[in-house]
């Protein structure tokens, strides 16, 4: 890192120690000269790009202003990617995959986020695009356009209004949470740590870098932020610690005799495939049924399947209560596991009123109702 005086010099988010032996270290911020320096001593041949070198660890900084827990922390856990291309043209296309593959994460994860331009900071390099979750206890000022929603951070263009060419329509301010951040970073740290590749001219070039960042502790907190309620939290679906949990009866309640069938609905839902690994059932018959209802959701399952015998025209029927984030209905044993077993994925789950209905699940419901 002393190799790049930008990065090490002036960078006070960076912890820097000096050992017994009056050597430097720091304990690392992002890895790109790790990773430039790994690749320069690799036999890389055009063959083998474009290459992708990623890992998931814990990284640190230098924190002035520390809050909001894992909202801004000096330790936080990030996956960070490094890409190596022959030329930029091939970098850039790397690039748009990566950040088409960052915009489409979030949207599978059911979350309003916006991709603007953004600084290129410490790292260096020749552009960046940041990836921000709207809230309003977001740090960033952003500015976008409503209607196609390209937009900007707001420290690049302060104090100026800007107008959407495309669109003819002034840019709109809101507030954003960080959660990813790409860089196109041409030859920034692949020259001074000479990283090269053969080339089918049997030539020697430089290779063109970018750095893709998503910090997934981030991404947890600013998932609460943006979906929980006052009394409840509320996860992505697919990030959930589980997707259903079945309560059977109060241990000494009337409906006790039916526990047995809240362990075979259980085990009927697990034969569904995006359901598998993912219910759990609360046993913990000592307490009521509407404590483990207040647990599961201040835990963010989103669903909760009460087994118990309600009064029907059919009163040798089960029946059970699906407790859903939004609304609960009685359905019948038999139905609850058409309810879920409709989606072949969980990210086709309906689960907050922030997203649009899957229009399947609407179907679902109007044939329940019948």
């Amino acid at each position: 890192m002393t190799d790049l005086p930008c990065r090490w010099e002036g960078n006070d988010n960076l912890f820097k120690l000096k050992d017994r032996h009056s050597t430097y270290h720091c304990l690392a911020a992002t890895h790109e000269e790790i990773a430039t320096n790994f690749v320069s001593r690799l036999h890389v041949s055009y063959k083998n790009l474009p290459l992708r070198v990623y890992q998931i660890s814990s990284k640190f900084r230098d924190e002035m202003n520390p809050k909001l827990g894992l909202l801004r922390g000096k330790e936080f856990l990030m996956k960070d990617m490094y890409t190596f291309d022959s030329n930029e043209k091939n970098s850039q296309v790397t690039y748009e995959a990566l950040c088409s593959a960052y915009s489409q994460l979030f949207r599978m994860l059911g979350i309003n986020a916006m991709k603007v331009k953004g600084s290129s900071g410490d790292i260096g390099g020749k552009s960046s695009h940041e990836f921000h979750f709207i809230s309003d206890v977001g740090e960033d000022e952003l500015l976008y356009c409503p209607k196609c929603r390209n937009g900007i951070n707001g420290e690049l263009y302060e104090g100026k209004t800007i107008v959407c060419e495309a669109c003819n329509i002034s840019y709109e301010k809101c507030n954003g949470i960080e959660v990813g951040h790409a860089f196109l970073l041409g030859t920034t740290y692949s020259k001074p740590f000479q990283a090269k590749f053969g080339s089918s001219e049997n030539v020697t070039e430089i290779l063109q870098m970018g750095c893709y960042g998503l910090g997934l502790s981030r991404i947890l907190a600013a998932s609460v932020e943006c979906l929980s309620k006052d009394d409840s939290i509320r996860w992505p679906f697919l990030i959930a610690p589980f997707y259903v949990s079945v309560i059977p009866p109060k241990k000494g309640s009337k409906e006790e005799y039916v526990q047995a069938l809240a362990y075979s609905l259980a085990e009927s839902l697990t034969k569904i495939s995006w359901l598998k690994s993912n219910i759990i059932i609360d046993d913990r018959t000592n307490f009521t049924i509407g404590k483990r209802i207040n647990e599961a959701s201040s835990l963010g399952i989103p669903y909760v399947v009460v087994v118990s015998k309600r009064l029907s025209k059919t009163p040798k029927e089960s029946y059970v209560m699906l407790v859903c984030v939004h609304e609960d209905q009685a359905l019948s044993m038999k139905c609850v596991y058409k309810w879920f077993a409709v989606f072949e994925r969980a990210d086709k789950v309906f689960l907050t009123k922030s997203i649009v209905e899957d229009q399947r699940l609407l179907s679902v419901k109007k044939t329940l109702r019948k």
